[in-house]
């Protein structure tokens, strides 16, 4: 089965599956009984470090071709969540991967990568 993404925002579907909230920080007021999201793995989101940079509140903001492999590097100590929504995928489980409402282009959002990053280790386990 397939990983897939939305905003956390978006209507849920009957065929999204297990929906992970994987931002950093949980979003601003919403309640616990209005949430979409099965779990919530803020590990799965860029560090602090990482977001504040793309975003330049600690300088001039990075492009996202430096943000990419610093994520990567970050997701190396997370492979024990990867591999967990992985084995999910391998064994026909859809994923769907939850980024902020704000975050309106996937091609330039971690959650893709992180996409990307848990299919091929799902395919790994095939």
């Amino acid at each position: 089965m397939p990983v897939r993404t939305k905003r956390w925002n978006d209507a849920a579907g009957a065929d999204d599956g297990f929906r992970l909230l994987v931002c950093r920080y949980r979003p601003r007021g919403v309640a616990k009984s209005a949430e979409t999201w099965d779990e919530w793995w803020p590990e799965l989101g860029p560090s602090q470090e990482l977001h504040a940079a793309y975003w330049g509140k600690t300088g001039a903001p990075i492009d996202f071709a430096e943000y990419t492999p610093r994520y990567f590097a970050e997701m190396g100590r997370q492979i024990f969540r990867i591999r967990a929504l992985a084995e999910r995928v391998a064994a026909g489980e859809t994923v769907t991967l939850l980024c902020s409402s704000a975050c309106d282009d996937a091609s330039r959002c971690h959650r893709s990568l992180l996409a990307a990053l848990v299919e091929k280790t799902a395919a790994r386990k095939r």
